[in-house]
């Protein structure tokens, strides 16, 4: 098992090193001059000119990528061009907002996801199966935005029953998890729909196995025989499925951070491609790359963890 995840870190090393250089290249056809955000609009061509020399923005395109990489190296991402702070320090703000709203979004919607998909698999053909299949359907055709819209023009406008705007405070605390609430309820909200989908798909075939049949033989009933024979071996998939999930949950951080004003590494980027401050964008695109990459490692841990075939692979 080692081996395995030695293998798999070692195939993200090339991924990383392309996201980088394609995060490099996007940030170099924006139309804006870095040297002329920092400057300012007052400034002068000598001091744009002399701001372009001190970035390094005169040299050619690898020398800057070079240099850009070497200053990663040491742990460097820069400063902000727009408020002159170091990149990891703004980085560091707005990890842990980030981090909670992804987990109060996978601790409510992977749990449901799991329960629907093997209950409609359970009673497959029923008005139950039916109405699974149909929530399932309109929850995934649903847009993040749309959602996180009606959740604040309803509960937090109409309703008043929670906060729609901010960071109230920490998770621990009553008012971070008012706050929390909607954000993770729209972000979540659009991740029940594919995993009840996996689920019943996974599921469905594995109450049809040898195994299963056999467990019912020997007179076990049906809640243990569907939770501990046929889900165990349904949730393979399933978990390759919740990596790449949470992986495209991450670009839905975005657009709920950025609807909701949430102070986290999404909203942060959002801000930093606007107002063009490449060193931010750059520190950003980095970040979510990183968990992007993290994400799907851990998910081929659990998929050797969950299926003993491929330990010896």
């Amino acid at each position: 098992m080692l081996r395995h995840v030695l293998q798999r870190v070692l195939m993200a090393v090339p991924v990383l090193l392309g996201v980088l250089l394609i995060g490099f290249l996007l940030m170099q056809v924006v139309p804006t001059d870095p040297a002329t955000v920092r400057a300012g609009p007052t400034a002068t061509a000598e001091v744009v000119a002399q701001i372009r020399a001190d970035m390094g923005l005169d040299q050619p395109l690898y020398m800057q990528f070079g240099l850009y990489m070497w200053r990663l190296l040491h742990g460097d991402l820069g400063v902000s061009i727009i408020n002159n702070v170091p990149v990891t320090q703004e980085l560091g703000a707005t990890i842990g907002p980030t981090l909670e709203l992804m987990f109060a979004s996978l601790f409510w919607s992977i749990p449901i996801g799991i329960a629907l998909g093997t209950v409609a698999a359970y009673w497959r053909g029923s008005l139950l199966d039916r109405f699974v299949t149909a929530l399932s359907v309109a929850g995934g055709s649903v847009p993040v935005f749309f959602l996180g819209l009606m959740l604040i023009w309803f509960v937090g406008f109409q309703w008043q029953w929670l906060p729609f705007t901010g960071r109230g405070g920490p998770l621990w605390s009553l008012e971070g998890w008012q706050s929390l609430a909607l954000p993770a309820l729209t972000l979540g909200g659009t991740f029940i729909a594919p995993v009840a989908r996996m689920t019943r798909t996974a599921v469905l075939e594995v109450l049809g196995a040898e195994h299963v049949r056999t467990a019912r033989a020997k007179g076990l009933g049906e809640f243990a025989v569907v939770l501990h024979h046929a889900l165990r071996n349904a949730l393979i998939p399933v978990v390759t499925l919740i990596g790449l999930q949470i992986g495209f949950l991450l670009g839905g951080a975005v657009v709920t951070e950025t609807v909701f004003s949430w102070p986290g590494v999404g909203r942060l980027a959002v801000g930093a491609i606007l107002s063009s401050d490449f060193p931010m964008a750059q520190g950003t695109i980095l970040i979510l790359s990183l968990g992007f990459i993290v994400v799907n490692l851990l998910v081929d841990i659990l998929y050797v963890a969950l299926d003993p075939r491929m330990r010896g692979a």
